[in-house]
């Protein structure tokens, strides 16, 4: 390599044209690995010291590494503004979100303790809020319906009397099972000597979530919205839709409820509309006003103490048979197993819940790192909400994720670590345990109105349908196939049909790349698509054949028509013309060796037939000595006659020429035939090779190739092979060294295909076919132009 002076902004280089070989001299390739030896990775994972045990608990316990450095003067305050803040949202959002999954309020509010306290200690986000959620507690509750309806608990097999004790205890029990199979399904860290990053369960949820895009995640979370809504339509209107399941049951609610609303409750509706008016109203002042205010208003918390105080001195709810939520008692409960018994019935809705769970936690969390500067650790996320999950079922708490509201507020009220779930969680343990009683006359339209409220968020995104109509209209059709699914598929076979969708759109992306043709830009060395740059020409002779994506089992065919269609180079009818030719020539030299064989035979005859007759004429002429001799008189037109007659015989050889004669002019009538056949044939191969005619050699940059598979490398093997009985050079350039280890391992490179053949850059093989071709002028232009 050479370097010399040159002006700014531009730059020479003058280097030798590296193929694959000479590049694995030069840059000195080599097989070594960087890693130790397997025996030495394991006396490492197997020797323990001080430091290294630090480590690992460290790594397992995040709280043990960032408490001993909390700082009480930076921190402190902040802390506990935002703690009390978020443990006041907690309460009624508690309340509500049992109210979806079915479920007494006061498992709601244990649901924001518990799991809250272990996301503490083995949490790296300093900003989620960990807790009930609307988009969770509607796919538990989906559950616990469809396992424990009413119908199951029908009192003296009446209609009119359910025994709703019985009901709430099954579905608690089936809310925790399912709560602890999620949470063994999200990941369980396997004791050292393994890696941190192995989990046990029987589904990895961390690798699953990699495959929810932002769109989908975004039409998940608003189609489940939908669903949220439409199940809180009941306690707004005071009315008991029927229940259904399956598809479409979001629908067939809808309209059991239009039918009922003759039926409506009015005392309840004007409930709902006050507090939904409330609600608003206050939600806007905190947005206007947020910079100003210190903590936003706690405008739920207000309307329900307001409620409660409402209906309990006017006693509506005797008077105008307002549901209420009814008994809250006080204290904790005592830690229970789950029942495994019905684990088998809920497996399906327990992926779903891992999956959907994780993705929301891992998406604001890396949100809030970027904001503000720290690293999340995706695993160590994982592993904190299946800890969350696990143990939270233990003592009837059912699954849990973090809240956009929630989190929200945390950030923006001056929360900066994880003691903020701390200080709320001890808000929620005083409320349950001392002032919880005081919530029972609290109306369940208030908590229904709380969720609406709380819904805004989900419901703005369906201002990314015109955004991304603007932006990507692939990303737009997951979005809205995934909303469609999941209204009317529900929430879990819903988000399996958006990921299987969802993946297919990749599939079908790199199925359909863009092929390309790329021209030299004068005076560089880049080769760009010739129909996006004006000044990207093609070189003469040359064709550039360069894919989008990687080249694999699904478009390798297509690759290999493109290509055909690119460089105006037919195969098939290239092939099928100089098999004609050789047919032909074949006959044309079987004609030929036949006439040769018959020239031989006839030559032969010749001979024979000559020396006969010199054999014919010395017998004649001793018969005629010896009747001189003897005195016999023998007529001279007698021995004339017989030796003519004789001579017969040689007749049949002028027979034999004539009909070698006539072969000859049937084998010129060949030859004829030939040529016609020969021009035919020219004239299909022009056909084939179009205006392509030119073209002695193809380079195909496969720089974007990524791996290869087994079709790809037998497609470029034909590639190769069919190229090369046409005449037509095969190169390839800018492969990687991973592609090249791959290519090398499926054995492509052989005496047909050297090394020799693949190029470092696609300058490299162009330069490399104009020396061999002796193009030297042009070889000379492009080597100017480019300072080579």
């Amino acid at each position: 390599m050479e370097e010399r002076e040159c002006p700014s902004g531009s730059y020479f280089v003058h280097r030798e044209i590296l193929d694959e070989l000479r590049l694995d001299e030069v840059a000195q390739k080599g097989t070594w690995s960087t890693q130790p030896p397997l025996g030495e990775r394991v006396k490492e994972s197997l020797r323990c010291s001080v430091p290294r045990l630090k480590n690992t608990v460290q790594s397992w316990v995040p709280v043990l590494e960032w408490l001993p450095k909390y700082s009480i003067r930076e921190n402190a305050v902040g802390d506990l503004i935002s703690g009390c803040s978020v443990g006041i949202m907690r309460l009624p959002q508690g309340m509500a979100c049992a109210l979806l999954a079915s479920l007494r309020p006061m498992f709601g509010l244990y649901t924001s303790f518990y799991p809250v306290l272990v996301y503490f200690i083995f949490g790296t986000s300093r900003h989620v809020s960990i807790g009930t959620s609307s988009l969770i507690s509607i796919m538990v509750g989906s559950v616990t319906e469809r396992l424990a309806p009413d119908s199951n608990f029908i009192v003296n097999g009446t209609n009119s009397s359910v025994d709703f004790d019985a009901r709430d205890a099954s579905r608690v029990q089936i809310a925790c099972s399912l709560t602890v199979l999620s949470g063994i399904l999200q990941g369980f860290p396997l004791p050292p000597p393994f890696p941190p990053k192995t989990f046990l369960g029987v589904i990895r949820c961390g690798f699953v979530v990699t495959y929810l895009s932002e769109p989908l995640i975004r039409g998940y979370t608003t189609g489940s919205a939908c669903h949220v809504c439409v199940s809180q339509l009941k306690y707004l209107f005071g009315v008991t839709p029927a229940r259904f399941t399956g598809p479409l049951s979001i629908i067939y609610t809808m309209v059991d409820i239009c039918r009922l609303l003759p039926q409506t409750q009015v005392p309840e509706l004007v409930v709902s509309l006050v507090s939904l008016f409330v609600l608003i109203v206050a939600k806007e002042i905190n947005d206007c006003y947020k910079k100003k205010l210190p903590i936003p208003i706690p405008i739920e918390l207000i309307v329900i103490i307001a409620a409660t105080i409402i209906i309990h001195f006017c006693d509506l709810s005797t008077k105008h048979s307002i549901d209420v939520v009814g008994m809250i008692p006080s204290g904790l409960n005592a830690p229970q197993v789950p029942q495994a018994s019905w684990f088998l019935e809920v497996i399906s809705e327990a992926v779903a819940l891992a999956i959907v769970g994780y993705a929301i936690n891992i998406s604001l969390g890396k949100t809030f790192a970027l904001k503000h500067g720290y690293k999340v650790d995706s695993n160590q996320e994982l592993v904190a909400l299946g800890l969350s999950n696990t143990v939270g079922s233990f003592f009837q708490c059912y699954s849990v994720t973090c809240s956009l509201s929630r989190s929200l507020i945390q950030e923006s009220t001056g929360g900066k670590t994880q003691v903020v779930g701390v200080i709320s969680s001890v808000i929620v343990l005083i409320t349950v345990l001392k002032i919880g009683a005081l919530f029972e006359d609290l109306p369940k339209a208030v908590l229904s109105t709380i969720v609406f409220v709380n819904l805004k968020g989900m419901f703005k995104q369906f201002m990314d349908v015109p955004m991304l109509w603007r932006t990507n209209k692939v990303d737009l059709l997951v979005w809205l196939v995934t909303f469609l699914c999941t209204i009317l598929f529900n929430l879990d076979l819903g988000l399996a049909i958006s990921i299987g969708f969802s993946m297919l759109t990749v599939i079908f992306r790199t199925q359909r790349p863009r092929y390309s043709v790329l021209g030299l830009v004068s005076g560089t060395e880049l080769y760009l698509d010739t129909e996006s740059y004006r000044e990207a020409k093609e070189i003469p002779g040359i064709k550039i054949f360069r894919s989008s994506a990687t080249i694999y089992y699904t478009n390798a065919e297509m690759y290999l028509e493109a290509l055909q269609e690119k460089s105006e180079i037919d195969i098939g009818k290239l092939l099928t013309a100089k098999n004609k030719r050789k047919e032909e020539l074949k006959r044309k030299q079987d004609k030929e060796k036949k006439k040769e064989n018959a020239e031989k035979k006839a030559a032969r005859h010749l001979t024979n037939g000559a020396h006969y007759l010199k054999n014919e004429e010395k017998a004649s002429e001793r018969l005629n000595g010896q009747s001189r001799v003897n005195g016999a008189a023998i007529s001279l037109t007698e021995a004339s006659a017989n030796g003519l007659s004789k001579g017969n015989i040689n007749w049949a050889y002028q027979h034999d020429t004539t009909t070698v004669d006539s072969d000859s002019e049937a084998g010129f009538h060949v030859d004829d035939s030939v040529k016609q056949a020969s021009h035919c044939g020219d004239e299909e191969e022009e056909e084939g090779r179009s205006s392509g005619a030119r073209t002695h050699s193809i380079i195909l940059d496969i720089s974007t190739t990524g791996f290869v598979d087994t079709v790809t490398t037998n497609t470029l093997k034909n590639i190769f092979r069919d190229f090369g009985e046409v005449d037509v050079d095969v190169y390839l350039a800018g492969c990687q060294a991973c592609v090249v280890e791959q290519l090398e391992t499926a054995a492509f490179f052989s005496e047909l295909i050297p090394k020799t053949m693949l190029f470092v850059t696609v300058h490299d093989a162009v330069i490399h076919i104009l020396q061999k071709k002796q193009q030297r002028d042009l070889m000379r232009d492009i080597c100017c132009n480019t300072q080579m």
